[in-house]
C-alpha cells in the first residue's frame, strides 16, 4: 500500500471553522454496506437498536501548549502524553537547546517548571514537572494554551468559545492534547433520547496526543509508526461491552483503536492500562467494534486508513465523494459519518 492510494482533493471551504450549534445538529452520513444515507446526528437513535452499546472516549483535552525558557532562549513545548512514571512525553521546538539535567521554567504561571529527564532524536523529550495532581492541572490553566489542530485558523489563537467547544460532554478525565472529535456531536439530551431507546454507553480513557497532528512521511504505508497514547479500560466497562445484547458502536477512532488494543482473539474485551501505538490500517482483522461513528479525516492520513481499513477503501472513497459534493464539513469541528463494518 502507498500513501498515495488514501489521496483525495478536498476543497478548502469544507474545512470546518466553527461547530454545527447545537452539536447533535450536525449532519451524520450513515454509510451502510449497500447505500449511502444523509442524515443529521440527531437521528441516531433511529439507526441504532435496543441492546446496542456505545463506547466512548472520556478523555478532556488539557491546555497543552506552552512557553518556557531555557536563560535567553524560548522553547515551545506541546505536551503529548503523560508516562506511568509520572512525567510527560512532550515535543519541543528547539529541542536541539534541551540536554537531560536542564530546567526550563514556563511562562504565564508562578515558579512553574520542568526538569528534561531525556531528549528523543525526533525532538521529543521527557520532563519532570515541580508540581503534580491539582496543583499540576492549576498551572496548566494559567500558563497552556488548547493546542487546536493547524488546519482550524485563529490568528489570534484559541477562543473562549474554543475551550467549551473542544470538550466533548463525556470528558471526565485530563490528558489529551486533541479532541476525540466523534464525541463533539453529542448532548445530554441526545444521550437521554439513545437511553430512552435502549441503546447503553459506556467509556474508556484514550489521551489523544500531540502525534495526532503529524503527517505521514514517505509513501511505504508499512513504514510509519504512530506515537503512543496512554489509555485505559476498567473492568467495569469491559464487562458492560462484553455483557451487550446488541451493536457495539465505537464513537471515534481512538475508542476504537483502544477497544482493539484490548480485544483477545475472540473478540472479548479485557481490562487495559498502558499505552497503544496500533496502527490500523487495511488488512487489520477487526474483533471489536460492529459500527464505528467518526468525523470526516484529512487525506493521506492514518485516520482515512483506519476508516478504509473499517469500511472498505472503495466504500470510503466514495463516501467521501459524497459528502464533498454534498457539502458536508470537514475535520475536527466538521460532520459525522456511521459506517458498518465491512
Amino acid at each position: 500500500m502507498r500513501t498515495a492510494d488514501f489521496d483525495f482533493a478536498l476543497p478548502e471551504d469544507r474545512i470546518a471553522q466553527q461547530p454545527a450549534r447545537p452539536r447533535d445538529a450536525a449532519r451524520l452520513l450513515h454509510v451502510a454496506r449497500d447505500d449511502l444515507d444523509d442524515r443529521i446526528v440527531r437521528d441516531l437513535p433511529a439507526l441504532l437498536r435496543p441492546g446496542d452499546v456505545l463506547v466512548a472516549n472520556d478523555t478532556r483535552v488539557i491546555p497543552a501548549q506552552l512557553s518556557a525558557r531555557r536563560g535567553d532562549a524560548r522553547i515551545g513545548i506541546t505536551l503529548d502524553r503523560p508516562l506511568a512514571d509520572g512525567t510527560w512525553h512532550a515535543l519541543a521546538r528547539n529541542a536541539r537547546r534541551l540536554h537531560p539535567g536542564n530546567v526550563i521554567r514556563f511562562e504565564g504561571a508562578a515558579d512553574f517548571a520542568a526538569e528534561v529527564r531525556a531528549r528523543d532524536p525526533d525532538g521529543g523529550v521527557t520532563l519532570a514537572f515541580n508540581r503534580e495532581g491539582a496543583a499540576f492541572a492549576q498551572a496548566l490553566r494559567e500558563a497552556g494554551a488548547l493546542a487546536l489542530p493547524p488546519y482550524i485558523a485563529r490568528p489570534s489563537g484559541p477562543t473562549e468559545a474554543d475551550a467549551a467547544d473542544y470538550q466533548t460532554v463525556f470528558a471526565a478525565r485530563d490528558g489529551a492534547v486533541a479532541a476525540p472529535t466523534a464525541g463533539l456531536h453529542f448532548t445530554p439530551d441526545l444521550l437521554a433520547m439513545l437511553a430512552a431507546r435502549g441503546v447503553a454507553h459506556v467509556t474508556v480513557t484514550l489521551h489523544v496526543g500531540a502525534g495526532t497532528f503529524l503527517p505521514m512521511r514517505g509513501e511505504d504505508v508499512a513504514a510509519h509508526r504512530l506515537h503512543a497514547e496512554r489509555g485505559e479500560i476498567t473492568e467495569a466497562a469491559a464487562a458492560t461491552i462484553n455483557a451487550a445484547s446488541g451493536r457495539v458502536v465505537a464513537v471515534g477512532t481512538t475508542s476504537l483503536r483502544l477497544l482493539e488494543s484490548a480485544a483477545a482473539e475472540d473478540g472479548t474485551i479485557r481490562p487495559f492500562a498502558g499505552e497503544t501505538d496500533l496502527f490500523i490500517r487495511p488488512g487489520h482483522r477487526f474483533r471489536t467494534a460492529d459500527l464505528l461513528m467518526t468525523n470526516f479525516h484529512l487525506p493521506r492520513s492514518t485516520l482515512f486508513m483506519l476508516v478504509c481499513a473499517f469500511a472498505g477503501t472503495g466504500r470510503m472513497h466514495a463516501a467521501y465523494a459524497h459528502a464533498i459534493d454534498a457539502g458536508y464539513r470537514f475535520y475536527s469541528y466538521g460532520d459525522a459519518s456511521l459506517l458498518e463494518r465491512a
